[in-house]
């Protein structure tokens, strides 16, 4: 198995990466699945975070009902996803030495660090822990989706980024399972530990991933963090899309078990079921979103994606536990149909000598939403308060749909699924 850099090449050397029983596609699929298990669980965990480090009460507030107020979980959520922006010179620094051994450092030293979290004495060192987490593993999953992108040929290449999506879902769907099964005061300790496993089982396999051959003559950007002035224009439109991407799914995500186990008062394991069993309907979007990628393109794929999951998550925090359940499990689907497609839109349209630092940029750009998404959220929460019959209705309105007409953005970008790599 040779890696090469052109399409042609890789179709030569790299045509088992389309199975899925390939070692480079399962290792590939297995960091993905490691990082979004550890990087999952500060979600999973948040709501068993802040009743160990809070004080709960009886009354209607976010703060009375799970210990720890709106405004500080949305400004410890805003930590972690600031300081992922981080990732953005860690991918770069793929295109200077090599994508393996970054994606090799940054998953060890991630786990690493999540594993750390188990001995937090209070919520700002979990915070803390996951704020340098946060950038390591986001560079990771960057990072697979570039190799992915550039072992595979055009024909497979929708496929690969889809099993790579799903390999990070099924991580993100574990973590929220293990936190269902484990209960008990510190069992949020026990869930970060866990990153322990792929950090021995799996860390030591990506020694074994190929590198994607550098092209004759090709040298990397002057500065860290540079891309070409040919690219600067798709770089930005791409940023904009992910920043409203961000904005609607990061709180959506990010509050998931804090609403339903604590506004709602949903079992934990009820909670962590749900995440589990929607995973199927994730997989039913994948093979859509792969579809309509494929026929409609994947501007097309990313706009619908994208709109459907505000939509859905608008719904989910409206109230009632039926609309959680609805609102959640369509937006899981929605969320299959848009993550490859818009992997795909973040590397194919520009060059091998700077692709990963844009797709850097491009997790910046979404980081920031996110950033922005957590604290629009958690500030509006706590000004209207929260029942089982109103839910979070008025902060996911305000939060979650007003930035969807800027997806018209993606009309003045390039269909990926036309061009060869350059």
């Amino acid at each position: 198995m040779c890696p090469v850099g052109s399409d042609q090449g890789v179709g030569q050397g790299m045509a088992t990466l389309a199975r899925i029983a390939d070692p480079v596609t399962l290792t590939l699929f297995a960091v993905a699945l490691s990082s979004g298990f550890a990087t999952f669980g500060s979600v999973t965990a948040l709501g068993d975070v802040a009743r160990h480090f809070g004080h709960v009460v009886s009354g209607h507030s976010i703060q009375d009902i799970v210990g720890l107020s709106g405004s500080v979980l949305g400004l410890g959520l805003s930590t972690l996803r600031a300081a992922s922006l981080l990732a953005l010179p860690l991918a770069s620094l793929a295109d200077r030495r090599g994508r393996t051994p970054v994606l090799r450092r940054t998953l060890v030293a991630g786990l690493l660090v999540t594993a750390l979290a188990a001995l937090s004495p209070a919520y700002w060192f979990f915070v803390a822990c996951f704020a340098v987490a946060r950038p390591l593993l986001g560079a990771t999953t960057t990072l697979v989706q570039v190799v992915t992108v550039e072992l595979s040929t055009r024909a497979h290449r929708m496929r690969l980024l889809a099993v790579m999506t799903a390999g990070t879902a099924i991580g993100s769907g574990l973590s929220a399972l293990v936190h269902g099964l484990i209960r008990g005061p510190d069992s949020f300790r026990w869930l970060f530990a866990l990153a322990l496993v792929p950090l021995a089982v799996v860390a030591p396999w990506t020694g074994r991933l190929p590198e994607p051959r550098v092209r004759p003559g090709e040298h990397p950007m002057a500065h860290l963090g540079e891309v070409g002035h040919e690219a600067a224009g798709s770089v930005v439109r791409v940023a904009v899309v992910a920043f409203v991407i961000g904005v609607a799914t990061g709180p959506a995500g990010g509050f998931t078990f804090v609403y339903g186990e604590g506004v709602l008062r949903m079992l934990p394991r009820s909670v962590s079921v749900l995440v589990v069993v929607s995973g199927l309907v994730g997989f039913l979007g994948l093979l859509a979103g792969a579809r309509l990628s494929a026929t409609l393109g994947r501007r097309a794929a990313v706009a619908v994606g994208t709109v459907l999951t505000a939509v859905a998550a608008a719904y989910a925090y409206s109230g009632g536990r039926g609309a959680f359940v609805a609102g959640y499990v369509v937006g899981v689907g929605a969320g299959g149909i848009l993550a490859p497609s818009m992997a795909a839109l973040a590397t194919e349209v520009f060059a091998h000598r700077y692709r990963a630092t844009a797709a850097g940029w491009i997790a910046v750009a979404g980081v920031t939403g996110a950033v922005a998404g957590f604290a629009l959220f958690g500030y509006v929460s706590d000004v209207v308060p929260a029942s089982v019959a109103t839910g979070l209705r008025v902060p996911a309105l305000v939060t979650f749909l007003p930035l969807l007409p800027v997806l018209w953005v993606l009309r003045g970008l390039p269909e990926g699924r036309d061009l060869e790599l350059a």
